[in-house]
């Protein structure tokens, strides 16, 4: 039996987008792909997810207070 990271309350969930998706995030905040915040190949979400380097990957964080919140990260080697 496998465990998953996203079975776990605390671990976001994170999406890989497509390229359509991916084009529409950067026209939407106006930025290159290189302006995006970091995320390494060798994080254990990334890993799961199946991301390569170059990808956009989706984060959406749950919080009593704000709601639902997202975030955009670029996936670089490491």
């Amino acid at each position: 039996m496998k465990f998953s990271l996203f079975d776990h309350e605390l671990v976001p969930r994170h999406i890989l987008l497509g390229e359509e998706e991916s084009i529409e995030v950067l026209k939407t905040y106006n930025i290159d792909k290189k302006m995006l915040p970091k995320i390494k190949m060798s994080d254990p979400a990334v890993k799961e997810i199946g991301a390569k380097p170059g990808d956009i990957i989706k984060i959406i964080r749950e919080s009593e207070t704000a709601g639902q919140s997202e975030f955009f990260r670029l996936v670089i080697e490491g």
